[in-house]
């Protein structure tokens, strides 16, 4: 009861700090950034990915189940009737309720009737200390299927890209090191892309068994004289080059 009761009083802080907010942008000239607002209002096809949809009603549903389920399990415990339980759907959005019987509400003392309101509250709040109790438990439970923070999976690739192809990246690939940039979580993965942006970019020399092995699979072009290179020589938006002397490649 005592958690349902600061849950209730943190709530309306949240609600009024979320209140001078709005209020803030819309006289506001410029915008307001989405790191700085404590609640985020969500919007399905708005600020919601319709590919989300099923995901969102879904958590909606399940969490409106458990929340009536709490008042009905209350109810039951502080003696009083329960007349039934349902689902429904308003519009799209889909809810639950419990039916109570209110004479028997009535006739409890305020402090049974504190323990039926908050039921819902904190059952709640078990279901969300359980959820990111699964979420960060995926890693264990999964590990023979699926690991993390060995690098950063290629998931899709955009169409025509640079990126992509024989001698660029597939999905399905592992990006482990860039420019030597170790990348074991998405932060690193940031981090390494902006170092890049500000450093000058690096050439590699790379064998010439190799790059006649691209031949094969990849765009390797081919002088008059039989040799190969990595690029046309017209070229406009391939930079290459070439050491026509003995160099020792580094193992």
């Amino acid at each position: 009861m005592a958690f349902g009761v600061v849950s209730m009083f943190v709530s309306m802080l949240l609600l009024a700090k979320t209140f001078s907010q709005t209020l803030a942008l819309m006289t506001a000239e410029g915008p307001t950034p989405e790191n700085e607002r404590i609640l985020q209002v969500v919007v399905p096809g708005v600020n919601l990915p319709i590919s989300q949809m099923v995901y969102f009603f879904s958590a909606i549903l399940i969490s409106g189940v458990i929340h009536e389920v709490g008042h009905g399990v209350a109810a039951v415990r502080e003696q009083v009737r329960f007349n039934g339980f349902g689902v429904f759907i308003f519009v799209i959005y889909p809810g639950a309720f419990v039916d109570l019987y209110t004479n028997h509400l009535q006739l409890i003392s305020p402090i049974q009737q504190l323990r039926v309101f908050c039921a819902g509250v904190w059952h709640n709040f078990i279901l969300a200390l359980m959820a990111l109790l699964g979420l960060y438990s995926l890693p264990i439970f999964l590990f023979p299927l699926y690991y993390t923070g060995s690098g950063a999976l290629v998931t899709e690739l955009t169409e025509n890209s640079p990126a992509s192809g024989p001698r660029g990246l597939s999905v399905g690939d592992f990006v482990k090191y860039v420019e030597n940039c170790s990348v074991d979580s998405v932060e690193n993965w940031h981090k390494c892309i902006e170092d890049i942006s500000v450093k000058p970019q690096i050439g590699y020399c790379i064998k010439e068994e190799i790059l006649q092995h691209l031949n094969s699979v990849g765009r390797v072009y081919r002088r008059l004289d039989g040799t190969t290179e990595c690029c046309s020589n017209n070229s406009l938006v391939d930079i290459c080059f070439s050491y026509r002397g003995k160099l020792q490649i580094p193992q």
